[in-house]
Protein backbone atom coordinates (compact mmCIF):
# COMPACT_ATOMS: atom_id res chain seq x y z
CA UNK A 1 0.00 0.00 0.00
CA UNK A 2 1.03 2.97 -0.71
CA UNK A 3 1.91 6.28 1.51
CA UNK A 4 -1.09 8.47 -0.14
CA UNK A 5 -3.41 5.01 -0.37
CA UNK A 6 -2.57 4.73 3.76
CA UNK A 7 -3.21 8.55 4.12
CA UNK A 8 -6.67 8.02 2.68
CA UNK A 9 -7.21 4.68 4.66
CA UNK A 10 -6.62 6.39 7.98
CA UNK A 11 -8.73 9.58 6.64
CA UNK A 12 -11.48 6.71 6.24
CA UNK A 13 -11.28 5.33 9.67
CA UNK A 14 -11.44 8.97 11.24
CA UNK A 15 -14.03 9.66 9.37
CA UNK A 16 -16.16 6.14 9.72
CA UNK A 17 -15.09 6.70 13.53
CA UNK A 18 -16.84 10.00 13.78
CA UNK A 19 -19.89 8.81 12.23
CA UNK A 20 -20.11 5.89 14.39
CA UNK A 21 -20.19 8.07 17.59
CA UNK A 22 -22.85 10.74 15.95
CA UNK A 23 -26.17 10.04 17.79
CA UNK A 24 -29.57 11.15 17.04
CA UNK A 25 -31.50 12.75 20.37
CA UNK A 26 -34.83 11.09 19.96
CA UNK A 27 -36.50 12.20 23.01
CA UNK A 28 -36.14 13.48 26.59
CA UNK A 29 -32.48 13.29 27.58
CA UNK A 30 -31.26 11.95 24.93
CA UNK A 31 -30.78 8.51 23.28
CA UNK A 32 -30.81 6.63 27.17
CA UNK A 33 -33.18 8.92 28.69
CA UNK A 34 -30.30 9.99 31.04
CA UNK A 35 -28.67 13.17 29.60
CA UNK A 36 -25.53 11.47 28.13
CA UNK A 37 -23.99 11.71 24.98
CA UNK A 38 -21.54 9.64 23.37
CA UNK A 39 -19.97 12.12 20.74
CA UNK A 40 -16.84 13.47 21.53
CA UNK A 41 -17.34 16.56 18.97
CA UNK A 42 -19.52 18.86 20.74
CA UNK A 43 -19.23 22.01 21.51
CA UNK A 44 -17.35 23.99 24.78
CA UNK A 45 -17.44 27.37 23.44
CA UNK A 46 -20.05 29.52 21.93
CA UNK A 47 -22.19 33.00 22.84
CA UNK A 48 -24.48 35.21 21.26
CA UNK A 49 -23.17 35.55 18.23
CA UNK A 50 -19.89 33.05 18.15
CA UNK A 51 -20.34 29.63 17.51
CA UNK A 52 -24.35 30.37 16.07
CA UNK A 53 -24.72 27.43 13.10
CA UNK A 54 -28.71 29.02 12.95
CA UNK A 55 -31.22 30.66 15.04
CA UNK A 56 -34.60 30.44 14.62
CA UNK A 57 -37.48 32.21 15.92
CA UNK A 58 -39.86 29.83 17.08
CA UNK A 59 -43.85 30.64 16.99
CA UNK A 60 -45.27 30.53 20.76
CA UNK A 61 -44.00 29.60 23.90
CA UNK A 62 -42.61 26.00 24.91
CA UNK A 63 -40.22 24.77 27.47
CA UNK A 64 -39.88 20.94 26.02
CA UNK A 65 -36.19 20.12 25.00
CA UNK A 66 -35.74 19.62 21.08
CA UNK A 67 -35.40 16.61 19.58
CA UNK A 68 -33.54 15.65 16.66
CA UNK A 69 -33.64 12.38 13.69
CA UNK A 70 -30.89 13.02 11.28
CA UNK A 71 -31.35 15.91 8.95
CA UNK A 72 -34.78 16.86 11.09
CA UNK A 73 -35.24 18.42 14.43
CA UNK A 74 -38.42 19.22 15.98
CA UNK A 75 -40.46 20.79 18.90
CA UNK A 76 -43.81 21.58 20.01
CA UNK A 77 -45.00 24.88 21.19
CA UNK A 78 -48.40 26.65 22.64
CA UNK A 79 -50.19 29.89 20.92
CA UNK A 80 -51.51 32.47 22.95
CA UNK A 81 -52.93 33.66 20.55
CA UNK A 82 -54.85 31.18 18.60
CA UNK A 83 -54.66 28.67 21.52
CA UNK A 84 -53.39 25.66 19.19
CA UNK A 85 -50.54 23.17 20.14
CA UNK A 86 -48.51 23.01 17.68
CA UNK A 87 -45.44 20.34 16.30
CA UNK A 88 -43.07 21.50 14.51
CA UNK A 89 -40.21 20.68 12.35
CA UNK A 90 -37.17 21.78 11.23
CA UNK A 91 -34.33 21.24 8.92
CA UNK A 92 -31.15 20.64 11.08
CA UNK A 93 -28.68 21.96 8.52
CA UNK A 94 -30.62 25.42 7.92
CA UNK A 95 -32.87 25.54 10.57
CA UNK A 96 -35.46 26.38 8.07
CA UNK A 97 -39.46 25.54 9.49
CA UNK A 98 -40.06 22.44 7.27
CA UNK A 99 -43.51 22.48 8.24
CA UNK A 100 -46.04 23.03 11.89
CA UNK A 101 -49.03 21.29 12.19
CA UNK A 102 -52.02 22.01 15.10
CA UNK A 103 -52.44 19.03 17.22
CA UNK A 104 -55.33 20.75 18.87
CA UNK A 105 -57.18 23.98 19.52
CA UNK A 106 -58.55 24.16 23.09
CA UNK A 107 -58.77 26.73 26.14
CA UNK A 108 -54.90 27.42 27.66
CA UNK A 109 -55.27 25.18 30.87
CA UNK A 110 -54.63 26.46 34.17
CA UNK A 111 -50.72 25.84 34.97
CA UNK A 112 -47.72 27.11 37.38
CA UNK A 113 -45.89 30.37 36.17
CA UNK A 114 -42.50 28.41 35.69
CA UNK A 115 -44.37 26.15 33.60
CA UNK A 116 -45.85 26.43 30.16
CA UNK A 117 -48.43 25.14 27.71
CA UNK A 118 -46.22 23.20 25.44
CA UNK A 119 -44.07 21.54 28.23
CA UNK A 120 -43.89 17.35 27.25
CA UNK A 121 -40.63 16.66 24.99
CA UNK A 122 -41.66 14.70 22.27
CA UNK A 123 -40.30 11.31 21.33
CA UNK A 124 -39.48 9.69 18.02
CA UNK A 125 -38.25 6.35 16.24
CA UNK A 126 -37.47 7.73 12.97
CA UNK A 127 -40.42 6.87 11.68
CA UNK A 128 -43.35 8.60 13.56
CA UNK A 129 -42.97 11.33 16.10
CA UNK A 130 -44.92 11.58 19.29
CA UNK A 131 -46.26 14.27 21.57
CA UNK A 132 -48.41 14.47 24.18
CA UNK A 133 -50.35 17.71 25.97
CA UNK A 134 -53.42 18.11 28.03
CA UNK A 135 -56.64 19.21 26.32
CA UNK A 136 -58.87 20.36 29.07
CA UNK A 137 -59.37 17.98 31.87
CA UNK A 138 -57.47 14.54 29.64
CA UNK A 139 -54.31 13.73 28.63
CA UNK A 140 -53.95 13.65 24.31
CA UNK A 141 -51.25 11.54 22.49
CA UNK A 142 -50.92 11.89 18.70
CA UNK A 143 -48.76 10.48 16.11
CA UNK A 144 -47.58 11.84 13.19
CA UNK A 145 -45.14 11.03 10.21
CA UNK A 146 -42.09 13.20 9.19
CA UNK A 147 -44.00 14.69 6.60
CA UNK A 148 -46.43 16.06 9.20
CA UNK A 149 -49.42 13.70 8.84
CA UNK A 150 -51.51 12.99 11.62
CA UNK A 151 -51.39 8.89 12.31
CA UNK A 152 -53.68 8.57 15.46
CA UNK A 153 -54.96 10.65 18.39
CA UNK A 154 -55.87 9.43 21.33
CA UNK A 155 -57.13 10.64 25.27
CA UNK A 156 -55.96 7.33 27.54
CA UNK A 157 -56.93 9.04 30.51
CA UNK A 158 -57.81 11.64 32.52
CA UNK A 159 -55.27 14.38 34.07
CA UNK A 160 -55.96 17.21 36.60
CA UNK A 161 -53.36 19.38 37.81
CA UNK A 162 -53.17 23.14 39.23
CA UNK A 163 -49.80 22.95 37.81
CA UNK A 164 -50.81 21.95 34.56
CA UNK A 165 -49.04 19.49 32.51
CA UNK A 166 -45.86 17.86 31.38
CA UNK A 167 -45.59 14.06 31.02
CA UNK A 168 -42.63 13.65 28.39
CA UNK A 169 -43.74 10.08 26.24
CA UNK A 170 -41.01 7.55 26.26
CA UNK A 171 -40.57 4.02 24.07
CA UNK A 172 -40.21 1.08 24.07
CA UNK A 173 -40.27 -2.22 21.70
CA UNK A 174 -43.74 -1.44 20.29
CA UNK A 175 -45.12 0.76 23.39
CA UNK A 176 -45.58 4.64 23.51
CA UNK A 177 -45.37 4.78 27.56
CA UNK A 178 -46.70 8.18 29.66
CA UNK A 179 -46.80 8.92 33.11
CA UNK A 180 -50.34 9.80 34.09
CA UNK A 181 -49.87 10.83 37.77
CA UNK A 182 -52.03 13.56 38.52
CA UNK A 183 -54.79 14.79 41.25
CA UNK A 184 -57.24 11.93 40.45
CA UNK A 185 -56.98 8.46 39.48
CA UNK A 186 -53.48 8.40 38.77
CA UNK A 187 -51.60 6.03 36.42
CA UNK A 188 -48.85 4.80 33.89
CA UNK A 189 -50.33 4.08 30.42
CA UNK A 190 -48.22 1.92 27.33
CA UNK A 191 -49.66 2.46 23.83
CA UNK A 192 -49.20 0.60 20.56
CA UNK A 193 -46.98 2.90 18.19
CA UNK A 194 -48.44 1.84 15.40
CA UNK A 195 -52.42 2.39 16.17
CA UNK A 196 -52.51 4.51 19.70
CA UNK A 197 -54.54 1.08 21.27
CA UNK A 198 -54.27 0.93 24.96
CA UNK A 199 -51.91 -1.42 25.51
CA UNK A 200 -51.68 -1.70 29.45
CA UNK A 201 -52.61 0.64 32.28
CA UNK A 202 -51.34 0.32 36.02
CA UNK A 203 -52.87 2.23 38.43
CA UNK A 204 -51.38 4.29 41.54
CA UNK A 205 -52.78 4.88 44.43
CA UNK A 206 -52.04 7.70 46.02
CA UNK A 207 -53.43 10.18 43.28
CA UNK A 208 -50.58 13.02 43.54
CA UNK A 209 -49.40 14.93 40.68
CA UNK A 210 -46.17 14.40 39.45
CA UNK A 211 -44.53 15.04 36.52
CA UNK A 212 -41.14 12.31 36.13
CA UNK A 213 -40.23 10.83 32.96
CA UNK A 214 -39.53 7.08 33.75
CA UNK A 215 -35.74 5.61 32.78
CA UNK A 216 -35.96 2.02 31.60
CA UNK A 217 -32.94 0.15 32.31
CA UNK A 218 -31.43 -3.70 32.15
CA UNK A 219 -30.79 -3.67 35.86
CA UNK A 220 -30.02 -6.24 38.54
CA UNK A 221 -30.66 -9.01 35.75
CA UNK A 222 -34.45 -7.43 34.37
CA UNK A 223 -35.59 -5.02 32.40
CA UNK A 224 -37.01 -2.43 34.93
CA UNK A 225 -38.59 0.78 34.26
CA UNK A 226 -38.04 2.93 37.37
CA UNK A 227 -39.95 6.59 37.94
CA UNK A 228 -40.67 8.58 41.07
CA UNK A 229 -43.86 10.64 41.66
CA UNK A 230 -47.30 9.19 43.65
CA UNK A 231 -45.31 9.72 46.99
CA UNK A 232 -43.60 6.56 45.96
CA UNK A 233 -40.50 5.33 44.51
CA UNK A 234 -40.99 2.40 42.21
CA UNK A 235 -40.09 -0.02 39.52
CA UNK A 236 -42.24 -1.79 37.19
CA UNK A 237 -41.91 -4.24 34.38
CA UNK A 238 -42.57 -1.92 30.76
CA UNK A 239 -43.51 -5.23 29.28
CA UNK A 240 -46.95 -5.60 31.40
CA UNK A 241 -46.89 -2.62 33.34
CA UNK A 242 -46.58 -4.60 36.51
CA UNK A 243 -44.67 -3.28 39.97
CA UNK A 244 -41.81 -5.27 41.08
CA UNK A 245 -40.69 -2.92 43.89
CA UNK A 246 -41.65 0.38 45.71
CA UNK A 247 -40.12 2.62 48.28
CA UNK A 248 -42.57 5.06 50.29
CA UNK A 249 -42.02 8.91 49.62
CA UNK A 250 -39.54 10.01 50.49
CA UNK A 251 -41.62 12.87 49.57
CA UNK A 252 -44.53 13.95 47.45
CA UNK A 253 -44.63 15.33 43.93
CA UNK A 254 -41.32 15.19 42.20
CA UNK A 255 -40.64 16.25 38.56
CA UNK A 256 -36.72 15.26 37.69
CA UNK A 257 -35.73 12.28 36.42
CA UNK A 258 -33.99 9.06 37.53
CA UNK A 259 -30.65 8.20 36.71
CA UNK A 260 -28.54 4.40 36.70
CA UNK A 261 -24.85 3.95 37.40
CA UNK A 262 -23.99 0.66 35.28
CA UNK A 263 -20.33 1.31 37.92
CA UNK A 264 -22.47 1.44 41.27
CA UNK A 265 -25.29 -0.51 40.29
CA UNK A 266 -27.50 1.88 42.02
CA UNK A 267 -30.57 4.20 40.53
CA UNK A 268 -30.27 7.68 41.93
CA UNK A 269 -33.45 10.06 42.54
CA UNK A 270 -33.89 13.51 43.55
CA UNK A 271 -37.33 15.16 44.38
CA UNK A 272 -39.35 17.31 45.24
CA UNK A 273 -41.97 18.55 47.56
CA UNK A 274 -42.38 19.74 50.27
CA UNK A 275 -39.12 17.64 51.27
CA UNK A 276 -36.23 17.31 49.72
CA UNK A 277 -34.05 14.28 49.33
CA UNK A 278 -31.45 12.46 46.55
CA UNK A 279 -32.10 8.52 47.37
CA UNK A 280 -29.51 5.75 46.29
CA UNK A 281 -31.33 2.73 45.85
CA UNK A 282 -30.24 -0.53 45.05
CA UNK A 283 -32.42 -1.79 42.18
CA UNK A 284 -32.62 -5.52 43.21
CA UNK A 285 -35.84 -5.85 45.39
CA UNK A 286 -39.41 -7.15 45.48
CA UNK A 287 -42.15 -5.73 46.90
CA UNK A 288 -41.47 -3.19 49.78
CA UNK A 289 -38.17 -2.01 49.91
CA UNK A 290 -38.18 1.34 51.98
CA UNK A 291 -36.44 -0.37 54.89
CA UNK A 292 -33.53 -2.39 52.92
CA UNK A 293 -32.12 -0.91 49.79
CA UNK A 294 -31.46 2.64 50.29
CA UNK A 295 -27.56 3.16 50.04
CA UNK A 296 -27.22 6.54 51.06
CA UNK A 297 -29.65 9.35 51.40
CA UNK A 298 -28.92 13.72 52.01
CA UNK A 299 -30.96 16.68 51.76
CA UNK A 300 -28.06 18.29 50.68
CA UNK A 301 -28.38 20.09 47.14
CA UNK A 302 -31.70 18.44 46.20
CA UNK A 303 -33.35 19.78 42.75
CA UNK A 304 -36.89 19.54 42.03
CA UNK A 305 -37.35 19.92 38.77
CA UNK A 306 -33.38 19.59 36.98
CA UNK A 307 -32.42 15.93 36.49
CA UNK A 308 -29.28 14.96 37.51
CA UNK A 309 -26.59 12.64 35.61
CA UNK A 310 -23.96 9.91 36.17
CA UNK A 311 -20.65 10.71 35.03
CA UNK A 312 -17.99 7.92 35.70
CA UNK A 313 -17.74 8.08 39.35
CA UNK A 314 -19.92 11.23 39.94
CA UNK A 315 -23.06 12.08 40.42
CA UNK A 316 -24.21 15.59 39.58
CA UNK A 317 -26.82 17.84 40.24
CA UNK A 318 -28.33 20.92 40.60
CA UNK A 319 -31.01 22.94 42.39
CA UNK A 320 -33.55 24.97 41.46
CA UNK A 321 -32.26 27.79 42.90
CA UNK A 322 -28.57 27.12 40.93
CA UNK A 323 -26.28 25.15 43.94
CA UNK A 324 -24.57 22.69 41.35
CA UNK A 325 -23.21 19.77 43.97
CA UNK A 326 -20.87 17.03 42.49
CA UNK A 327 -20.72 13.40 44.65
CA UNK A 328 -19.05 10.53 44.70
CA UNK A 329 -21.59 8.39 43.48
CA UNK A 330 -20.64 5.75 45.70
CA UNK A 331 -21.08 6.94 48.43
CA UNK A 332 -22.42 10.04 48.76
CA UNK A 333 -19.94 12.10 49.76
CA UNK A 334 -19.92 15.83 48.60
CA UNK A 335 -16.80 17.15 46.57
CA UNK A 336 -18.08 20.25 46.29
CA UNK A 337 -21.34 22.70 45.91
CA UNK A 338 -20.97 26.21 43.76
CA UNK A 339 -23.84 28.57 42.53
CA UNK A 340 -25.05 28.47 38.76
CA UNK A 341 -27.71 30.98 38.51
CA UNK A 342 -31.09 29.75 38.42
CA UNK A 343 -32.17 26.40 36.77
CA UNK A 344 -35.00 24.44 35.52
CA UNK A 345 -33.03 22.78 32.45
CA UNK A 346 -31.86 19.03 33.32
CA UNK A 347 -27.83 18.32 32.96
CA UNK A 348 -26.46 16.68 29.84
CA UNK A 349 -22.96 15.30 29.05
CA UNK A 350 -20.29 14.45 26.62
CA UNK A 351 -16.68 14.02 26.52
CA UNK A 352 -16.12 13.81 29.84
CA UNK A 353 -17.56 17.02 30.48
CA UNK A 354 -21.00 18.24 32.25
CA UNK A 355 -22.98 21.22 30.76
CA UNK A 356 -25.44 23.62 33.35
CA UNK A 357 -27.73 25.33 31.71
CA UNK A 358 -29.24 28.38 33.57
CA UNK A 359 -32.35 30.03 33.73
CA UNK A 360 -30.78 33.12 32.43
CA UNK A 361 -29.07 31.07 29.55
CA UNK A 362 -25.77 30.69 30.84
CA UNK A 363 -23.60 27.57 30.44
CA UNK A 364 -20.93 26.33 32.64
CA UNK A 365 -19.14 23.45 31.04
CA UNK A 366 -17.57 21.28 33.90
CA UNK A 367 -15.27 18.80 34.09
CA UNK A 368 -16.45 16.51 36.88
CA UNK A 369 -13.93 15.74 39.98
CA UNK A 370 -13.31 16.34 43.52
CA UNK A 371 -12.14 20.00 42.94
CA UNK A 372 -14.73 22.16 40.77
CA UNK A 373 -13.34 22.91 37.63
CA UNK A 374 -15.49 25.47 35.34
CA UNK A 375 -13.79 24.75 31.77
CA UNK A 376 -15.99 27.76 30.12
CA UNK A 377 -19.15 29.94 30.57
CA UNK A 378 -21.00 30.33 27.93
CA UNK A 379 -24.02 33.34 27.39
CA UNK A 380 -27.02 32.65 24.82
CA UNK A 381 -28.32 36.01 25.40
CA UNK A 382 -32.16 34.41 25.69
CA UNK A 383 -33.20 33.13 28.83
CA UNK A 384 -33.54 28.93 28.91
CA UNK A 385 -36.11 26.37 30.29
CA UNK A 386 -35.73 23.62 28.16
CA UNK A 387 -32.79 21.09 28.26
CA UNK A 388 -30.66 21.19 25.80
CA UNK A 389 -30.28 18.42 22.94
CA UNK A 390 -26.52 16.97 21.37
CA UNK A 391 -26.46 15.45 17.71
CA UNK A 392 -24.29 15.27 15.13
CA UNK A 393 -21.51 17.40 16.65
CA UNK A 394 -24.00 19.96 17.54
CA UNK A 395 -26.22 21.94 20.73
CA UNK A 396 -29.11 22.33 20.43
CA UNK A 397 -30.51 24.97 22.55
CA UNK A 398 -34.61 26.21 23.02
CA UNK A 399 -34.64 29.82 24.20
CA UNK A 400 -37.48 31.95 25.31
CA UNK A 401 -37.97 32.57 21.69
CA UNK A 402 -35.61 30.97 19.52
CA UNK A 403 -34.26 27.44 18.78
CA UNK A 404 -30.69 28.15 18.61
CA UNK A 405 -28.41 25.42 16.26
CA UNK A 406 -24.66 25.73 18.10
CA UNK A 407 -21.63 24.25 16.41
CA UNK A 408 -17.65 24.94 16.67
CA UNK A 409 -15.35 24.14 19.61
Amino acid sequence: MSHFQKLCFAILLMVLAGAALAENWPGWRGPRGDGTSLETNVPIYWNATSNVVWKTEIPGIGHASPIVWEDRVFTVSGLRDTQDRVLICLDRKTGKILWQKTVFTAPLENKHRLNSHASSTPVTDGKLVYVTFLQQREMLVAAYDFKGEQKWLVRPGPFASVHGFCSSPILFKDKVIVNGDHDGDSYIVALDRKTGKTLWKTPRENHTRSYCVPIIREMAGRTQMVLTGDKCVASYDPNNGKRRWIIDGPTEQFVASPVYSEKTGLIYITGGFPDHHILAIKPDGNGNVTKTHIVWRTIKGVSYVPSPIISGDYFLIVSDQGFGTCFEASSGKSFWQERLGEHHASLISANGLVYFLSDQGVATVVKPGPEFHAVTKNELGEGCFASPAISQGQIFLRGEKHLFCIGGN
